[in-house]
């Protein structure tokens, strides 16, 4: 499993690699993954087989001891749905069940495949092709006593949150819980019918939600207990974000931002915990949760524990959902408290309106999905943690936009825009990010590491203690477990981000990690125009005294000049609206960056834009057809937008 156990710990019982002989690491081999995506998944181990998926779900096979691919499956997924990633085409991981490889693809699709030979053993779908949602899969499918359990992604975009459960053996849907209340005030006839009328009375009468669906969409992390036989599962953001659009500012909006409880054998509701009640900052409750025993005031408690966006981070009975303890382990300014029964007191400073306001965390989030660790020796919980605050406020006249990012923010002229770049001064103050060693009992920091910038990777512990780690320096590194000291740093030419393993085969301990720097962190340092030059992704594997060398990194090409601003004014303002609405969230805030920086087109790429937008010339690469949104004359203005971006900030990267 992504998490190794049913526990999720991302511990390993392994020891041959401990502190004194780390610094030995070398590379013992490695596969150029033939992308510049990111690389988010935790590669899966088993009988001398290691599995690794990429973006688009392009699953391979390699012999775990020398690299040789042994297979390697592509689903095809439509490049078109890249339109509805929020932070590129990712996929998180897999799932293996007796004999099978399974993948939940970004359109929708649950594919089993023969672990030998690669070939589809059955294929289903998560969600229909025609839906009125934008959805998508990002996240790794889990798969719990034969149940293969998956949420999907899209939040931003507008959906409906659900996570389905799905024969492991035959791909058959078993049940289907929706995490928003149905629009129209009916039930589904799914396992959530019968928690539906607590979940709507948590909603407005009227809202955006009805057209937009709500969001709460399990996007990542889920987890199980088999002695309980639960399944938890962790919920998104609200949509609108906003919840003057969304929710007429009323109610707690279940189940946004939350983990639920369900009982595996049917889908039905056992418990939640809603981490924000009323949702609007873009905070999401999909982060690790980790399932443990600790001795907390002299009792034993079965506990699970989640560090979300916001800044805490909580323990909760597993059993009950009963809240035992959270703290902040950044600054924040959103929480006053917890009332008797957990229930956060929420300052109404951090409830926004269209004045702009200053909140922490912002919605890059103190920790984001970046795979948490726990150790049974040291008791402590690893994370990486991000502190920063964001302005907040309200777009006047707001009208949401099917199929594109909704969030109903605003702020950004006038005198609300003078105010935004005061207070984001501010807040570009306290930016920083820590590798966090958590004492969950205490509630508190035991040790942290210092690191550059936001985006560092996942984690897993060793019971040498040691803790692995990506880092934004552009290594992978080794920390001690009870101290954070850096006993090993190797550099990988690109973040890794995605989550880390280790196993023995043959005597041999080894340790794989994706490098492959991307999604929703890579835009935010993008978007900066801060980004490092950085390898194609890759597959990385360790063993003592490995001798594999990586190759130099490729030489940056020089930016090509911008054509002359040939746009009207009026043309250009339309156009930077139209990009803020449609191409912002893969192309940077303001053309800066992104998967591909627009402001650095070739004038062959200049030449073929509107083939580019209109007609899915890049259709391959990820670049979508967008010409059922945008005209002729609109993508033009984005062009002419662009070329005006290009020409302000020449010669300034």
């Amino acid at each position: 499993m992504d998490g190794h156990d049913y526990t999720a710990q991302r511990y390993s019982t392994l020891t041959q690699i401990d502190a004194d002989n780390v610094s030995g690491l070398g590379l013992a081999w490695f596969d150029d993954l033939d992308t510049y995506r990111g690389v988010e998944a935790t590669p899966l181990y088993a009988d001398g087989v290691l599995y690794n998926t990429l973006a688009w779900n392009i699953t391979t096979a390699y012999d775990a001891k020398t690299g040789a691919k042994l297979w390697t499956y592509d689903p095809r997924t439509p490049r078109e749905y890249g339109r509805y990633a929020c932070c590129e085409p990712v996929a998180r991981g897999l799932a293996l069940w007796n004999g099978k490889v399974i993948i939940a693809t970004l359109d929708g699709r649950l594919i089993a495949l023969d672990k030998d030979s690669g070939q589809p053993v059955w294929t289903t779908r998560v969600f229909p092709e025609d839906s009125q949602y934008a959805f998508s899969i990002t996240g790794a499918p889990r798969v719990f006593a034969g149940k293969v359990v998956v949420g999907e992604s899209g939040g931003d975009l507008g959906v409906r949150g659900f996570v389905a459960a799905f024969d492991a053996e035959t791909g058959a849907k078993l049940w289907k819980f929706f995490l928003a209340p149905n629009p129209e005030d009916k039930l589904d006839g799914e396992a959530s019918d019968g928690i539906m009328e607590m979940m709507r009375k948590t909603w407005a009468d009227t809202g955006m939600w009805r057209e937009l669906g709500g969001g709460a969409n399990p996007w990542d992390s889920i987890a199980y207990d088999p002695e309980l036989d639960l399944v938890y599962v962790g919920t998104g953001n609200s949509n609108p974000h906003a919840r003057y659009y969304r929710s007429n500012n009323e109610g707690d909006n279940l189940f946004t931002c939350s983990i639920v409880a369900l009982h595996g054998k049917d889908g039905t509701y056992a418990w939640h915990y809603q981490m924000n009640p009323g949702e609007e900052w873009d905070w999401t409750c999909t982060q690790s949760m980790i399932s443990a025993d600790l001795t907390i005031d002299g009792r034993l408690r079965k506990v699970l524990m989640q560090a979300p966006k916001n800044g805490f981070f909580y323990v909760l009975d597993r059993a009950t959902g009963e809240f035992i303890s959270a703290r902040n382990h950044v600054f924040q300014n959103w929480n006053e408290g917890f009332g008797k029964d957990g229930r956060p007191i929420t300052s109404e400073k951090v409830r926004y309106g269209f004045d702009p306001v200053l909140v922490a965390p912002g919605p890059g989030g103190a920790h984001n999905w970046f795979p948490m660790a726990y150790s049974p020796r040291t008791k402590l919980a690893y994370f990486p943690a991000y502190q920063s605050e964001f302005v907040y406020a309200l777009q006047p006249n707001w009208k949401p936009q099917p199929f594109r990012s909704n969030s109903g923010w605003g702020g950004f002229t006038g005198e609300a825009g003078k105010k935004r770049g005061e207070l984001m001064a501010e807040a570009n103050k306290i930016e920083k990010t820590w590798l966090t060693a958590w004492d969950p009992v205490k509630q508190e920091v035991a040790w942290k590491v210092e690191l550059p910038r936001h985006g560092n990777g996942g984690v897993f512990v060793t019971a040498s203690d040691l803790v692995f780690e990506g880092t934004t320096k552009q290594t992978f590194a080794a920390f001690d477990a009870r101290t954070g000291k850096v006993l090993w740093e190797y550099p990988t030419q690109s973040a890794p981000v995605a989550g880390g393993i280790t196993y023995m085969l043959d005597g041999v301990q080894y340790v794989a990690i994706n490098a492959g720097w991307g999604g929703g962190a890579a835009q935010i340092e993008r978007g900066a125009g801060i980004e490092l030059p950085r390898a194609p992704a890759r597959l990385l594997v360790f063993k003592l005294g490995g001798t594999e060398q990586l190759p130099p990194l490729a030489k940056v090409e020089a930016i090509p000049n911008p054509p002359p601003v040939r746009g009207t004014e009026a043309q250009i303002t339309q156009g930077a609206q139209l990009f803020a609405e449609t191409c912002s969230v893969c192309h940077g805030q303001n053309a800066i960056g992104g998967v591909k920086d627009l402001r650095h087109m070739t004038p062959e790429t200049h030449g073929k834009f509107n083939d580019i937008v209109l007609k899915g010339l890049y259709l391959e690469k990820g670049m979508a057809n967008f010409s059922d949104i945008l005209s002729p004359e609109q993508a033009e203005a984005i062009h002419q937008y662009l070329i005006a971006r290009a020409n302000e900030d020449w010669g300034r990267d």
